[in-house]
């Protein structure tokens, strides 16, 4: 039987300035980028089809073909439908979402994952240097899952275990976010082998694959390191002070009871479906590797593991699908950001407006001097991060106009793909990124809560982007190593 939850604490207000839900900060910007497709002229890039490097094929603009169409403007109507139409290109993650969090729903109900990290907390907190090397060495993990295969939504299915493990060892919900998320976030951003960036971008920019990889390990070992220490501080904070986290009252909202007497032990069902998640992930690790699996085959996974973890704690067909129907329920509000996300690059792309503001936004960077070429590249490329969250389709739209504009430039085109590289660091803010609402979700935080505790260390990242992209723009030229 899984522990029995209380009455909901106290709530306690949050600090600071109450921020509009989410859903309507993305409404708001739905709207606005309408507004910006009718004072953006439209025009499009001509197309052609391009090998990637593992064989796939996407199409990519050719440089010097823009082309003014007449503008065309979009109005109400396309405003209620830019929704409907984001639910329907989002359906893939859409239904990976609800699958995971009717899986989850199962497996939570069975008091294995309250049993087992309780278990293993009482096991780390025996040990002081486990505990200092909790943190660290788990985001070097993830860190380095995000480095060699782009781990990103495949991490969402943990997040619910690192918020409990992470409360359960007195920080918060939010270190426990941060562990997967954000060292997998790190890692992507500043990987030296990642197939969906580095390799799809050198590919597209003509740079030899997976070349500049000394320079990326080193940029990687700094980044990740600044993210582990900023973690590390906030989770010491809070755990000398609990009152100091940014989450105390959702924290304290969800507390349940301690186990009854005689409840606190142990039984078969809890080690099978402890198993069954082990093996799940084992699994995971495996398609992904071996077989590129992406949402489709990694949904279909965990919906075998939710059935499996019913079947072995004994649960009846109703009660198992009334427990993966409320899990599946939690992800709701995640789902409807997720499609409004997508209405952005609706509209942008019904408009025609993307290839205009990436005509533009080379045509800018054309006239500054050499010295700050990167770290605007960087910006745009940020910018544009915020309606294309896809590496790889991020790499088709940019690098067939920017990597020919840096040779004019004089900056060469490994530093270019640099640039698009560690513009994934900002990511982790965004609401219309369906990986960060998803982490979000699974782990029951507000994004403006988040946004809050984040945005420092944005701030610091992209600080650090600059200044790591200043190497290779003044001082060497990128080899093949």
């Amino acid at each position: 039987m899984s522990p029995t939850p209380t009455a909901p604490a106290p709530e306690v207000p949050a600090r600071g300035m109450k921020m509009p839900h989410t859903l309507v900060l993305v409404g708001a910007l739905i709207a606005l980028v309408l507004v910006l497709s009718w004072l953006v002229p439209s025009g499009e890039f001509q197309r052609i089809d391009k090998v990637l490097p593992d064989g796939g094929h996407v199409k990519v603009p050719v440089d010097g073909t823009y082309q003014h169409l007449p503008k065309i403007y979009l109005g109400l109507q396309t405003l209620l439908l830019a929704p409907i139409k984001g639910f329907l290109e989002g359906a893939g993650l859409i239904v990976f979402l609800f699958i995971i969090g009717g899986a989850f729903g199962i497996f939570q109900e069975t008091g294995a994952v309250e049993q087992g990290i309780r278990r293993l907390t009482v096991h780390v907190r025996r040990h002081r240097l486990l505990e200092l090397l909790f943190i660290p060495v788990l985001m070097t993990v993830f860190s380095l899952a995000g480095a060699v295969f782009g781990m990103a939504e495949e991490l969402i299915p943990l997040v619910m275990i690192f918020v409990a493990l992470a409360r359960a060892l007195g920080y918060d919900s939010l270190v426990g976010v941060a562990i997967p998320f954000l060292g997998a976030a790190a890692g992507f951003a500043c990987a030296f082998f990642n197939p969906f960036t580095v390799g799809v971008a050198q590919g597209i920019a003509g740079v030899p694959i997976y070349s500049g990889l000394g320079y990326r390990a080193l940029a990687w070992v700094v980044a990740t390191s600044v993210v582990i220490a900023y973690v590390m501080i906030y989770a010491a904070k809070v755990k000398r002070n609990p009152e100091l986290s940014l989450v105390r009252d959702l924290d304290l909202a969800r507390e349940v009871q301690s186990p009854a007497p005689g409840e606190d032990a142990w039984r078969a069902s809890h080690v099978l479906s402890l198993l069954a998640f082990l093996g799940a992930l084992v699994l995971l690790v495996y398609g992904v590797l071996r077989h590129q699996w992406y949402l489709e085959p990694i949904g279909a996974l965990f919906l075998g593991m939710g059935l499996v973890v019913g079947v072995v704690s004994r649960m009846g067909p109703s009660t198992l699908a009334r427990h993966f129907v409320n899990g599946a329920k939690d992800m709701v509000g995640v789902v409807l950001i997720v499609a409004c996300a997508r209405a952005l690059l609706v509209i942008a792309n019904d408009a025609r407006i993307m290839d205009t503001l990436l005509l533009h936004g080379a045509g800018a960077i054309r006239v500054l001097p050499k010295a700050v070429t990167a770290q605007v590249m960087f910006l745009l490329q940020c910018c544009i991060n915020f309606f294309i969250h896809s590496g790889t389709s991020q790499a088709a739209l940019t690098m067939p106009v920017l990597a020919p504009l840096s040779d004019l430039v004089g900056v060469t085109r490994q530093t270019c793909v640099y640039s698009f590289a560690l513009s994934e660091l900002i990511n982790p803010i965004l609401p219309t990124s369906a990986v960060t609402m998803g982490v979000l979700g699974a782990a029951r935080i507000p994004w403006e809560r988040w946004a809050r505790w984040f945005l420092p260390l944005m701030l610091i990242l992209m600080g650090l982007a600059f200044l790591l992209l200043v190497p290779p723009t003044l001082f060497f030229h990128w080899g093949p190593i």
